[in-house]
């Protein structure tokens, strides 16, 4: 459980890094990078680490409730691949949306819907 925690919070710094880095040089040089290029495969091996230590911290978690091993990856890798898959989909959305409206775009205290 541990493992998957720490390798979970390693790859989550990495990827935090490696967003901030990407978004700092695209703001820098707007005309020659679109930001859906950034979700590429230098952003996508954190993003899978994260998914990695996510999936075995909650394959361990249900297996302290004395369920096997097998049936606690069975239950926890779909679990892991829908809400990664969405988490992937949704940060796409969010680059789109920051690349059309900048910052301003995504400052949820200002929306009035």
């Amino acid at each position: 459980m541990t493992a998957g925690l720490l390798a979970g919070i390693a790859s989550g710094l990495a990827f935090e890094g490696t967003l901030k880095e990407a978004v700092k040089l695209w703001s820098k040089n707007r005309a020659t990078r679109t930001l859906a290029n950034l979700q590429g495969l230098q952003l996508f091996i954190p993003f899978l680490g994260m998914a990695g230590g996510i999936c075995v911290f909650l394959a361990s978690g249900v297996e302290i409730f004395g369920l096997p091993k097998l049936f606690a990856y069975a239950l926890s890798l779909p679990l892991t691949i829908l809400t990664g898959w969405l988490i992937w989909r949704q940060l796409g959305k969010l680059l789109l949306e920051l690349e059309r409206g900048g910052s301003q775009a995504l400052d949820l205290d200002s929306y009035e819907g």
